[in-house]
């Protein structure tokens, strides 16, 4: 895990970071990884405050997909989560990501896991995301940059969580596995 700087009074984001796909220009599904991170460091209005470390997993539902590369990204700031996302888009989009079917595989996939303690079901994003605390390749990394977080839907603590996603299938990816 990476800290980069101290958190302030601004409200934690939380971005999922995702990819299973080499992009079209060679970059491996790890090197696009890194290379959203360094995109999210590039928008206005938010601060990268610590960048997970890397996972593998199998793909949630199985579906004979690659497996992903995941990590979570934590960020400090005060937007809108609509402009947020449309964002996030535009990154996914850079990357080569074309949305056809839900769960398809993909070169680059980002999230919205959480921003504070903001709960909303409407319009989108959905904040929390709804399915962030049954699965295991976000509650693993989210652990590594903010260990003390709890669900803002029910106020369970991570480690109440975790359990019900042991089964599922990750490993902490070495550090020359990403580089």
């Amino acid at each position: 895990m990476t800290m980069l700087q101290s958190a302030s009074s601004r409200a934690d984001i939380l971005i999922a970071v995702g990819a299973n796909l080499p992009r079209e220009s060679g970059e491996t599904a790890a090197e696009t990884c890194l290379w959203a991170v360094d995109q999210l460091a590039r928008i206005d209005s938010l601060s990268i405050i610590a960048v997970s470390d890397w996972y593998e997993s199998a793909p949630v539902p199985p579906s004979g997909q690659p497996p992903y590369v995941n990590g979570v990204v934590r960020l400090s700031g005060r937007v809108d989560p609509a402009w947020l996302l449309a964002r996030l888009h535009r990154i996914e989009a850079a990357a080569g990501r074309r949305r056809t079917v839900a769960n398809a595989a993909r070169p680059l996939d980002l999230d919205i896991i959480a921003m504070g303690d903001l709960v909303r079901a409407s319009p989108d994003p959905v904040v929390p995301h709804p399915r962030a605390t049954q699965r295991a390749f976000v509650l693993l990394p989210l652990r590594d940059v903010m260990p003390d977080w709890r669900d803002p839907v029910t106020g369970r603590p991570l480690d109440a969580l975790l359990p019900g996603v042991a089964g599922q299938e990750i490993t902490r990816r070495r550090a020359e596995d990403t580089d």
